[in-house]
């Protein structure tokens, strides 16, 4: 009988602490150990919004995750942008779930570009969550700001904040935390090929995540990546990029030592 219960109450901590790791609104950005915040040539949808200044030129791209081959965990986000000396404009949208359970996101970023020397983001989000036939969609409006320093033409920092002011999802039954993530990061480009990526988040609730990836151009049509973050334990990541007139294909994998492969593949396309 004490066994039975021990069982138990194994499997009911087991199965709270992994719907805590997976329980994460935030897409996943195709740079490795999904390191974003300081990235310079590739904006992520509901990343940081400062980068966004840097493509220049109008893109769109596609991106699908799935956590730990469950098709139940898979998530799709769409994105858009057109950037100009002016004023540089994005759209994104995001869905994760299942039919019982989903949530959708959806934003609209405005960025500036002083000089190429920093930027700055301001990104409005609109998240609803579905919680079945009886509740349907509960939904609230929140921000997230960034900016970006050049330090050298090869070395800069970013600074990111997802939800800073710790709003939550309240229905009538029902109530949903939102994650709120702040991030600093770095980027170093060496070498013309060769890009060292840094980055730190913290999630009010959660432990720091301190992730770090390499990525090496071997051609102009093909990179490779390998990287890895810890939080509580250490996940190795890994990945190729592809590049063929304008178009750009990411693939990444990350091997989970307790829940198993998350992979992610996306598509982008640059005018």
């Amino acid at each position: 009988m004490k066994k039975i219960i021990s069982n138990i109450l194994l499997l009911l901590t087991c199965h709270t602490w992994i719907m805590a790791q997976i329980n994460n609104i935030i897409p996943s950005a195709p740079s490795i150990a999904n390191t974003p915040t300081a990235r310079t040539d590739q904006w992520s949808a509901f990343a940081n919004p400062a980068s966004l200044t840097e493509n220049k030129r109008f893109f769109f791209a596609f991106t699908y995750e799935n956590k730990y081959l469950l098709a139940e965990l898979s998530g799709k986000t769409a994105q858009a942008a057109y950037c100009n000396p002016w004023v540089n404009v994005g759209i994104a949208f995001t869905h994760f779930g299942y039919k019982q359970y989903s949530d959708i996101m959806a934003g609209i970023c405005l960025s500036h570009d002083f000089s190429g020397k920093f930027s700055i983001g301001l990104q409005g989000n609109y998240y609803a969550a579905y919680f079945g036939l009886e509740t349907g969609y509960v939904y609230t409006i929140f921000p997230q700001v960034g900016a970006t320093v050049h330090i050298t033409p090869t070395l800069c920092l970013g600074f990111h904040a997802f939800n800073p002011f710790i709003q939550q999802l309240k229905g009538e039954f029902v109530s949903k935390q939102i994650p709120a993530v702040f991030s600093l990061g770095s980027e170093w480009r060496f070498y013309n090929r060769f890009n060292w990526l840094v980055q730190i988040d913290k999630e009010v609730q959660s432990p720091f995540r301190v992730a770090t990836g390499f990525e090496y151009q071997v051609i102009k049509e093909l990179g490779v990546k390998i990287g890895g973050y810890a939080s509580t334990y250490f996940v190795p990541c890994f990945g190729i990029n592809l590049n063929f007139s304008g178009w750009r294909f990411d693939i990444n994998c990350e091997l989970n030592p307790l829940l198993g492969v998350n992979t992610l593949g996306s598509v982008s396309f640059a005018i």
